[in-house]
């Protein structure tokens, strides 16, 4: 599955074995992790518990391609309280602070609603996330106590 491409290259196409590694590769801390991954996902981790703890194949997964063909960010969604939930996302590190971020969230936006009967969209950052938070600010997200 592809979303529709920008105009200027960029492609979001779902996620596949083969760029796993590469994913794995972008993180070195456990801090890391835990901000991406949550506090449940192990570190260090291997091969098999990272598809296990971020639900690889089980979720649906994207990855951003840059206009020359980089993996430049991915993220997941499911459906959660009645809207389409981003789940994981994250911008490739040399890539980080030029809004890629923002064309992810643009892009899985634009293909949540062909897999799931929501319109509304939400996601879950912690509160220290700085960059991140001000990233989905910028796009209209709103910060919300958690769920109960």
């Amino acid at each position: 599955m592809t979303a529709p491409a920008e105009n200027d290259g960029w492609r979001l196409v779902e996620a596949s074995d083969a760029d796993l590694d590469e994913l794995m590769s972008w993180f070195h801390e456990a801090a890391e992790v835990d901000v991406w991954g949550g506090p449940r996902f192990r570190f260090p981790f291997t091969r098999a518990t990272f598809r296990k703890d971020c639900h690889w194949g089980r979720m649906p997964g994207f990855r951003l391609d840059s206009p020359a063909g980089e993996f430049a960010a991915f993220g997941q969604m499911y459906q959660r309280y009645g809207r389409i939930n981003f789940a994981r996302l994250v911008v490739r590190p040399g890539l980080r602070g030029q809004g890629v971020g923002k064309r992810l969230v643009r892009g899985l936006i634009e293909t949540g609603p062909t897999l799931f009967p929501a319109d509304e969209f939400s996601l879950f950052a912690y509160r220290h996330n700085a960059a991140a938070l001000a990233c989905y600010q910028s796009m209209g997200f709103v910060i919300r106590d958690y769920p109960k």
